[in-house]
């Protein structure tokens, strides 16, 4: 069951969706809220993408918050490339896709996981069973936050 505040974020329409029809918007937005992880792709000085699995968190501002482990290659190269992909599939066969294109930007001093009340809402009672510990474990790990300011989104949902 969701939290309260997530309930009520679920009812707020992501201006960065509002281009797409009305159903597959609503489907894009609870993916985009409700999803645990995505894949974040940054891009090496050298030039190759690299992509790996990420919580994210989408805020009411629409920005997105992702946290990651201090001296993490993505922190470097969303230094030198703030262009990034978060991506969203479930499917083996590649049709429920979510792409979120955007620019991140490192955020020194941003409260902490445990310290966010939304990022605990969604993965709180998950931090310890994916061997995290308690929130504020978590938090010491994975203390740098990275925040993404969406440009475009694609989306793509067969019916089934």
């Amino acid at each position: 069951m969701l939290a309260k505040a997530q309930q009520t974020a679920l009812r707020r329409v992501m201006e960065f969706t509002s281009h797409l029809p009305a159903g597959l918007r609503e489907h894009a937005e609870r993916r985009l809220r409700e999803n645990l992880i995505g894949w974040f792709t940054s891009v090496r000085p050298s030039g190759q993408p690299v992509s790996v699995p990420v919580g994210f968190l989408v805020q009411d501002d629409d920005t997105i918050l992702v946290y990651s482990q201090p001296g993490k290659d993505k922190l470097r190269n969303i230094a030198a490339n703030p262009r990034v992909t978060l991506t969203l599939d479930e499917t083996a066969l590649g049709s429920d896709v979510i792409r979120v294109e955007g620019t991140a930007k490192h955020v020194p001093g941003h409260p902490p996981a445990s310290d966010v009340q939304a990022w605990v809402a969604k993965y709180g009672e998950h931090i310890a069973s994916a061997g995290f510990g308690t929130p504020e474990r978590f938090a010491e790990m994975f203390s740098e936050a990275i925040m993404i300011t969406p440009t475009r989104l694609h989306a793509f949902a067969r019916a089934s």
